[in-house]
């Protein structure tokens, strides 16, 4: 009787749980490029929150962010990447990142945010060229001026190719990847905005979520939107581009859809088309060129 109460719980918790406080992601991509030959990614992400998030109200995808929930996450995330004829190399990513909402005595009507996060990125080139290893540290504070709506401002410090797991998760390798060649292996600071709200008179909300990046006077921006046709379902659409020139991508379009089978279980597919700023399919040096992602992801909350 006590395995069949144990077993009852469990389920439970898997199909009609509407507060949770553990999170893990799995994702795969399929990467087709200019010069690679048929390579797919594999990226793991485990979430802890301190306390219980609600999932009763809102998006279940933006519980956390409607809970102002803080949280530590830990990822992981690799690539095999094949150049045609050339150079081939296997790439492995890993992070930290602690996420904080909070007040003071001085903002109690105005909750502040903070996050940090630090990734390394290891490059093993499989053709007897050295391997590349990256450090990648980031800083980003904030508050929240209205109701789920967030406005932050950020710092990154970075060194050769380093990638950050948990973008890779959120926006796929193409994003990911083109934000580190970006920044040319420097500094760059970012700003952040993000608010998730309900549609009245209706079911549905929608979320929105920009990021801008600067560097030696240059910049590069992206814009997200999700529509929440009803708190399980949302589909979404993305853009980022860039004024670097020497930069890996320009015109960066994705689309997305998210479903929760439960409140506890979601599954999704993903889609980028990445244009190269260059043609390079000719280069020596890992680079994706024009770039087309799919892939597919789930989640699992208790």
């Amino acid at each position: 009787m006590k395995k069949i109460g144990l077993a009852a719980a469990v389920l439970l918790a898997m199909t009609g749980a509407h507060a949770y406080q553990f999170e893990v992601k799995g994702q795969s991509e399929y990467v087709d490029t200019t010069t690679n030959d048929k390579n797919y990614t594999g990226d793991l992400q485990g979430t802890y929150y301190f306390k219980n998030v609600d999932a009763s109200k809102g998006p279940l995808a933006e519980a956390a962010f409607l809970n102002k929930a803080s949280n530590v996450s830990v990822g992981y995330s690799y690539e095999q990447y094949n150049v045609k004829n050339s150079v081939n190399y296997h790439v492995g990513t890993y992070g930290v990142k602690g996420e904080a909402y909070f007040a003071t005595p001085y903002t109690a009507s105005i909750p502040l945010y903070a996050n940090a996060s630090y990734n390394h990125t290891n490059q093993d080139f499989k053709n007897g060229k050295n391997d590349d290893n990256g450090d990648r540290y980031a800083l980003e504070v904030g508050a929240m001026p209205t109701n789920n709506f967030l406005l932050a401002v950020g710092y990154t410090r970075t060194n050769p190719l380093a990638l950050d797991t948990f973008d890779i998760m959120n926006y796929g390798i193409a994003k990911a990847y083109g934000e580190s060649t970006f920044s040319g292996n420097k500094d760059y600071t970012t700003a952040r905005v993000k608010y998730v709200g309900a549609i009245d008179g209706t079911n549905m909300s929608i979320g929105f979520e920009g990021k801008t990046i600067f560097n030696n006077h240059q910049a590069a921006y992206g814009l997200k939107t999700d529509l929440f046709l009803t708190p399980a379902l949302s589909v979404g659409v993305s853009f980022a581009d860039t004024s670097n020139l020497n930069s890996g991508f320009d015109h960066v379009w994705g689309a997305n859809v998210n479903y929760f089978v439960t409140p506890a279980i979601s599954v999704g597919a993903t889609y980028v088309k990445a244009n190269a700023k260059n043609d390079i399919a000719n280069s020596s040096t890992p680079s994706f060129g024009d770039t087309d992602t799919v892939g597919l992801n789930a989640s699992v909350r208790f």
